[in-house]
């Protein structure tokens, strides 16, 4: 015997309120598993005497083996990281920033500035110098923390803070501006992939090849 219309009405209520329970359901289970890269905050990272680093890049697509690098931490002080790039002198700040390297000197380059969270902003100006041109040089940069996602990289998949940072820069007679899109891994401790794109000089990219961390 079919059901009085009061019933179905009341049946397909129910059914309303499951349909509504249901979805309410699956998203809180969405936030729950979204929350934590939402809410992810990397502090500074703690770098130990041995800790090993191989960066490999490319301009414009075609791997450059001579601009390969390789860092290994040889001290840590609250000032700064001592450490070798090719095995000459590199000197790092505490959030990890280029001071003195064989293949540049910098005054202030603030690419990394912990901690670090989504929608953190910062500006910085750099006097510099790269080692095979040789001339005092500035940039002016904007940079921002544009995301938490996974990164492929040769080393392997990382998640990681994803940061853009746009600038412009001038060298002797030479000028352009430049575009760097980058990911920093806690679980690496470094930046493991970096874009440069750049009006004067094209493209060039470096990532993490390999990687060995003191426990």
């Amino acid at each position: 015997m079919a059901k009085p219309l009061s019933g179905r009405l009341a049946d397909d209520l129910r059914s309303s309120d499951r349909s509504v329970a249901r979805t309410l359901i699956a998203f809180v289970v969405l936030a729950a598993l979204t929350a934590p890269a939402l809410a992810q905050k990397a502090e500074r990272p703690a770098l130990k005497a041995g800790d090993r680093w191989r960066f490999e890049t490319k301009i414009n697509g075609a791997a450059v083996k001579w601009l390969d690098r390789v860092w290994v931490v040889t001290s840590v002080t609250p000032l700064e990281i001592d450490g070798t790039e090719n095995g000459k002198p590199l000197q790092l700040t505490p959030n990890l920033n280029n001071i003195q390297s064989p293949s540049r000197t910098d005054t202030d380059r603030r690419l990394l500035v912990f901690p670090l969270e989504i929608g953190k902003r910062w500006r910085f100006s750099n006097e510099y110098t790269v080692a095979s041109i040789d001339v005092p040089s500035r940039s002016d940069y904007r940079v921002g923390v544009a995301g938490y996602e996974k990164v492929h990289v040769a080393a392997g998949d990382f998640d990681a803070f994803k940061l853009l940072a746009k600038g412009r820069w001038k060298a002797g007679g030479l000028s352009g501006q430049t575009t760097l899109t980058y990911w920093y891994a806690p679980a690496a401790r470094a930046i493991v992939k970096i874009e440069a794109q750049d009006t004067v000089w094209g493209t060039r990219t470096r990532e993490l090849a390999e990687y060995k961390l003191q426990p």
